[in-house]
């Protein structure tokens, strides 16, 4: 049987290192830290305080910029529903912007209902609700007794986004403009299809929407409490028959069968 003398410790090491250096590793690391802010030796003897080394600071970074709230300034908001739908399309902090265009809501002020949605539909152009979600909001408006002419449609977004940051649009004011819109509109009824909406009009939004009867709008002279029946948003129901028989129920009894 043929023996291999033992390697000496230098030709271990050299062999630990070789095969290190093959694996790609070339330098060492250490959990803990060195002292390579630590001033030089010769400015050490030289007597430099180590502070002298150090680089200084810079000044206080400026605060950022505040986000503009959305709409701007309340008190230059438009105060009738037809200067509102051109400050609607113009006003450029109202979003963030996007492909899709800006849509105008529908309608007169006063109508015996008013549909509040989310956003437009990605096919819409000139008109608020062109594609299949429209055609479901016109079918309801249908077999509701009320035509197109006594009915205000509105979205809460100026524009189609693919995924809306709900909570974010609050906070920068989105729930503000949305309410000075509902008292300029000053509907009979409102019904609110989409749940990501009912926040934005200062309901709870652990609430179940079936709980909602009514929804606060601080008008020009007093405070306009419109009654309110919230449900999914158009593009759920289209997706979900039960929801629309629901929604359909519910209201049936909140009109008590008017019509």
């Amino acid at each position: 049987m043929e023996s291999h003398s033992a390697l000496t410790l230098e030709r271990q090491i050299a062999a630990a290192l070789d095969w290190w250096r093959e694996a790609g590793v070339d330098l060492a690391f250490a959990d803990e830290p060195s002292g390579w802010l630590n001033p030089p030796a010769d400015a050490a003897a030289a007597g430099i305080p180590p502070s002298a080394n150090k680089a200084k600071p810079a000044g206080d970074a400026p605060p950022p910029a505040p986000v503009p709230r959305m709409g701007g300034d309340p008190g230059q908001w438009p105060q009738d529903l037809a200067q509102f739908r051109e400050w609607w399309l113009a006003e450029p902090t109202l979003d963030a912007g996007g492909s899709a265009p800006r849509v105008a809501p529908r309608g007169n002020a006063g109508a015996r209902l008013m549909v509040l949605v989310p956003m437009p539909e990605p096919e819409d152009g000139e008109r608020l609700l062109a594609g299949r979600e429209g055609a479901l909001v016109g079918n309801m408006l249908a077999a509701m007794g009320i035509g197109e002419d006594a009915a205000y449609v509105a979205a809460a977004l100026p524009r189609h986004m693919a995924e809306p940051d709900w909570r974010a649009l609050d906070g920068e004011g989105l729930g503000a403009v949305l309410l000075h819109h509902l008292a300029l509109a000053r509907p009979e009824r409102l019904l609110v299809l989409g749940r990501n909406i009912l926040p934005l009009l200062g309901h709870d939004p652990a609430q179940s929407p079936a709980a909602i009867k009514e929804t606060a709008i601080q008008g020009a002279a007093a405070q306009m409490l419109v009654p309110t029946l919230a449900g999914f948003a158009p593009g759920r129901l289209l997706e979900n028959a039960r929801q629309r028989a629901l929604l359909w129920r519910r209201w049936l009894d909140w009109t008590d069968g008017e019509r």
